[in-house]
């Protein structure tokens, strides 16, 4: 699995305006309306992480998520991480949040 570098990072996330470099990781941070409803969103993103076998560093503080994605097995960002942060994005997008 090849990493990808800083450049190609930020070349990836100017379509990606919910997501930026931190710590060399895609980080994305979503406040919901209430706690359920941010709790509901992780649930969606653990069945779609589980099927892709990639699972985000994440966590939850009442009605707020914080995700970074980054792939351990490649030392660094991969197209996983992208993959599985654009599956994140459509999931706010259905469901009008974030």
């Amino acid at each position: 699995m090849n990493t990808i570098d800083p450049k190609q990072a930020r070349q990836n996330l100017l379509s990606m305006p919910r997501w930026r470099l931190v710590d060399d990781k895609l980080y994305s941070k979503c406040e919901f309306p209430d706690f359920v409803a941010a709790f509901g969103f992780m649930s969606q993103v653990a069945l779609v992480a589980e099927a892709m076998n990639h699972h985000p560093e994440w966590s939850n503080v009442y009605n707020t998520v914080e995700i970074f994605l980054t792939t351990h097995d490649a030392g660094g960002l991969s197209d996983k991480d992208f993959a599985l942060a654009g599956k994140i994005d459509a999931l706010l997008e259905r469901q009008r949040l974030c």
